[in-house]
């Protein structure tokens, strides 16, 4: 007898998240041979345990599949939604495994999302703890002002609780001068809250006209298009195992060309006083000898 975790057992099985199985057990819609199980640190024996979730037999675990999907706008990134719209689910057709999207990644965004049944590697994206880093590019009316940006790579309260810190790069404007049009960046983020870039931006009244994401950690594919999906390698679901980061993101912080001349007069006045000294010094020497 093997006695695993109800949650992991679930996850392993690939009817959730490992996440999501902790909310299933509390919710009360999990059986373990006939009774209602609501404790999360309940064990079982995957083996010999009759275990059930929503009423459906876990049957022993599928084998693991990983898909890359770019998510086009106005799609749900659920299995099923209540209202009838489009899901991610949808868009993989074929796909015999009870798969579900890890994260999420809201109605009006495109870009990638990962769609796996194997829980453990799902947990490991998809929590803070595990230093999982969202890419984002993101359009937002007018050009905020550095501060402005700064503030929000510190974090900021939103509903009541702060964000953690944030990489924030300008890639570009869309007007002719830095300080005029649209403005583009790309954010990074190891939290996944509700729509959290959009509140924001939206916070420093600036607020996003597009965003999507490019990658997830270590993984992109600009090739993908919208509604086009493709199979995880092998080395990318071992760099996601590993939770390889992708490289920092190289900021751009543009000065006023008089700052630059400033810090070179500095520069150079704070070297002249250096030389100045360092005679004084030499001349206090030869007349004490």
């Amino acid at each position: 007898m093997q006695l695993e975790r109800l949650q992991k057992i679930i996850a392993h099985a690939g009817f959730a998240s490992r996440r999501e199985a902790e909310t299933m057990i509390r919710e009360g819609r999990v059986t373990v041979n006939g009774r209602v199980v609501t404790e999360l640190g309940t064990r079982a024996d995957a083996g010999s345990d009759h275990i059930k979730v929503d009423g459906k037999l876990i049957t022993r675990a599928e084998p693991h599949r990983y898909i890359l999907l770019y998510k086009p706008k106005e799609v749900m990134t659920t299995v099923e939604d209540p209202q009838g719209r489009r899901t991610v689910i949808d868009l993989v057709r074929g796909v015999r495994e009870r798969i579900y999207p890890v994260g999420r990644l809201d109605f009006h965004s495109e870009g990638l999302v990962l769609l796996t049944n194997d829980g453990d590697l799902a947990f490991k994206v998809s929590h803070p703890k595990h230093g999982s880093v969202k890419t984002y590019h993101v359009k937002v009316r007018g050009v905020p002002e550095q501060r402005l940006i700064e503030k929000l790579e510190r974090g900021i309260t939103i509903e009541g609780k702060r964000t953690l810190p944030t990489e924030i790069a300008r890639m570009k404007t869309t007007g002719k001068a830095d300080d005029e049009g649209n403005s583009w960046f790309e954010v990074k983020l190891r939290e996944g809250r509700t729509q959290q870039i959009r509140k924001m931006f939206q916070v420093v009244g600036h607020p996003v006209s597009k965003l999507k994401r490019v990658a997830i950690g270590p993984i992109s594919d600009p090739k993908l298009t919208p509604g086009v999906w493709r199979e995880l390698t092998k080395q990318e679901v071992k760099m996601l195992a590993t939770m390889k980061d992708a490289k920092p993101v190289k900021r751009r912080v543009s000065k006023p060309p008089q700052s630059r001349k400033k810090t070179g007069a500095a520069s150079a006045s704070a070297a002249g006083k250096r030389r100045s000294t360092g005679t004084r010094g030499a001349r206090r020497t030869t007349r004490s000898r």
